[in-house]
C-alpha cells in the first residue's frame, strides 16, 4: 500500500559550516529503510505521467516500486534500461522541473523524491557489485565513431554499443567524462562516480581515444575517411563568454570555465596539487545559473572569506536551481541581486582590487520573458574584491565548424540539427550543448540517445 505521506523524506547533508571547507559531498543519500518508505510513496500512476517529464525515457513508477519491494539491484537495472548514468542524473538533473514536476503527489503535497530514489539504486549497485558480467551484444559488424566523451557522447556511445555497434569515442581531454568531469564540483558529483558509470561503457566495448583533438588531429572528413560510417558530435560548449566590460584582462579574473577545471579535473583543491589557482579572500562571481553557484562555492571552499554573486535581476529570475541556491545560502555565499558589474578595476600591478556595480529595477519583460533590468541612476558602488569569475554562459568551440564543409551552424555557432539529431552533412548527428548551447546534463543524454537511434536506422538503412 502506498505511503499517504504528502511530504517526501528529507536527505541527510553534511553541516554547511563543515562542508564550506571541504569538497565530500554536500548530501549523504537515503539509507534503504528511507528509500523504501519514500518509494512506498509513489501512486504507481496508470498513466505514468513522470516518465513523459524524463529526457531518456526511464521507467519510473517501475524503478520506484522494486525499491519499495526491497529490490534494490532490480531498480537499478529498471534505470539502466534506458539511462547509461543513473548516479550522475540522481544527483545533477533538475528533476523539479521535468519528472517530479508531473508527478501526482506533487499537486497536494510534494512529489515523490525520483531523483533521490535514483541516486540510491545506483549507489547501491555501486557498493554491491555482483559477479555478473557486464553483457556484451554480438558485433553487428559497423563502426561509428563519437566525437566527445560529455553526458551527450557518453549516452550516445552506450546506446549504439548495446546494438552491436563497434563505437570508439573521440575526447579532448585526458580524462573522460566531458563537464561531468571538469565542470560540476566534487562536493555535488564525486568523480570515482563519474569514473565507474565510464567503466561500465567500457565493460561493454566501448573504446575510448583520449587527447585526441577532432579539427586538429584528424577533421570530421579524415574520421570517415578512417572507416566509420556515422559520426555523433557532442563536443559541448565550452568556449566561455564574456561581458566585456573594462578590466576583465586583469589578473584575477577567471572564465568560471577556466576556474572549475583547474579546481575540478586538476585537482586543484588538493594540498599536494601542483595546478596553479589564485587563493583569494574576497571574490565576485558574476552570473546567476548554476555553473555561477558551483565557481562561488568553490571559491569558499578554496579559502576565500567573502564571495558574492553579482547578478542583475532578482532571486525570482536566479536560472540556478532552486537547491544550488539554498545550499550556497547556507554556506554563506552572499548575493548582491539586482546588481549589474560595470567595471573590474585594477591596482598598479594590474591585479583586481574591486569592482563597480550598479544597482538595478526590473522593468518591462525583454525576449526571454524576464522583466528587464534598468540602471538606477546614481546607484554605482564598490566591492572589495581581488578576483572575478565570468560565470555567464558558454558556446561551442569553433575548431569543428570551421574545418567541417558542409556543416550548418547558426549565428551562435551552435551545429544545426533536427529534432534526432542529423545535421546537413551526411552521416554526422549531433547533440546536447554543442547543438543547443549550454544547456542540463540530462537534456544532452537525451539528445544522445535521440540520435543513437536515428544512426542506427540510418546505417541499418545504407546497408540494405
Amino acid at each position: 500500500m502506498a505511503n499517504m505521506s504528502p511530504v517526501k523524506n528529507p536527505i541527510p547533508e553534511q553541516d554547511p559550516n563543515v562542508r564550506n571547507k571541504n569538497f565530500l559531498e554536500v548530501s549523504l543519500g537515503y539509507d534503504e529503510a528511507t528509500a523504501v518508505d519514500e518509494a512506498q510513496r509513489c501512486l504507481n500512476c496508470k498513466n505514468r505521467p513522470c516518465v513523459s517529464g524524463c529526457p531518456v525515457n526511464v521507467q519510473i513508477p517501475d524503478f520506484i516500486s522494486l525499491i519499495a519491494e526491497g529490490k534494490f539491484l532490480e531498480a537499478n537495472a529498471k534505470i539502466k534500461e534506458t539511462s547509461s548514468l543513473p548516479a550522475v542524473c540522481g544527483r545533477v538533473c533538475p528533476q523539479e522541473s521535468q519528472c517530479e514536476s508531473k508527478c501526482v503527489r506533487g499537486i497536494k503535497g510534494e512529489p515523490v523524491a525520483i531523483g533521490r530514489l535514483e541516486r540510491f539504486a545506483a549507489d547501491y549497485a555501486m557498493a554491491h557489485p555482483t559477479d555478473d558480467a557486464v553483457e556484451v551484444p554480438a558485433p553487428n559488424g559497423h563502426k561509428v565513431a563519437v566525437v566527445g566523451a560529455g553526458p551527450a557522447g557518453l549516452t550516445c556511445a552506450g546506446d549504439l554499443a548495446s546494438k552491436g555497434y563497434d563505437v570508439t569515442v573521440f575526447e579532448v581531454l585526458h580524462t573522460a567524462g566531458g563537464v561531468l568531469m571538469y565542470g560540476i564540483p566534487e562536493f555535488r558529483l564525486p568523480k570515482a562516480i563519474v569514473q565507474k558509470e565510464i567503466d561500465t561503457l567500457k565493460a561493454k566495448g566501448v573504446k575510448f581515444v583520449l587527447n585526441f583533438v577532432v579539427g586538429r588531429t584528424e577533421t570530421i572528413d579524415d574520421l570517415f575517411a578512417d572507416g566509420y560510417e556515422a559520426i555523433f558530435v557532442g563536443s559541448g560548449a565550452g568556449l566561455p563568454n564574456f561581458m566585456r566590460v573594462p578590466g576583465e584582462g586583469y589578473n584575477g579574473v577567471y572564465s568560471a570555465n577556466e576556474y572549475l577545471t583547474r579546481v575540478n579535473l586538476m585537482k586543484a583543491y588538493k594540498e599536494e596539487s601542483p595546478t596553479p589557482i589564485y587563493h583569494a579572500k574576497k571574490v565576485a562571481v558574476f552570473g546567476g545559473g548554476n555553473v555561477a553557484m558551483d565557481a562561488a562555492r568553490c571559491a569558499k571552499r578554496m579559502g576565500a572569506e567573502e564571495v558574492y554573486i553579482v547578478y542583475r535581476r532578482s532571486e525570482a529570475e536566479l536560472p540556478a536551481r532552486a537547491e544550488e541556491v539554498h545550499h550556497a545560502k547556507e554556506e554563506g555565499i552572499i548575493f548582491k541581486l539586482l546588481a549589474a558589474p560595470l567595471e573590474v578595476l585594477g591596482d598598479d600591478d594590474f591585479h583586481v582590487k574591486g569592482v563597480r556595480c550598479q544597482n538595478m529595477e526590473l522593468g518591462e519583460p525583454d525576449a526571454s520573458g524576464r522583466r528587464r533590468p534598468v540602471p538606477i541612476e546614481g546607484s554605482e558602488f564598490v566591492l572589495d574584491v581581488d578576483a572575478v569569475i565570468v560565470a555567464i554562459g558558454t558556446s561551442p568551440n569553433p575548431l569543428i565548424r570551421t574545418t567541417t564543409p558542409g556543416l550548418e551552424t547558426n549565428r551562435k555557432g551552435c551545429i544545426v540539427a533536427d529534432e534526432v539529431g542529423a545535421t546537413s552533412k551526411e552521416g554526422v548527428f549531433a547533440g546536447g550543448d554543442t547543438v543547443t548551447g549550454a544547456a542540463t546534463v540530462i537534456l544532452a543524454m537525451g539528445a544522445g540517445k535521440k540520435a543513437a537511434a536515428a544512426m542506427d536506422e540510418y546505417i541499418q538503412n545504407k546497408n540494405k
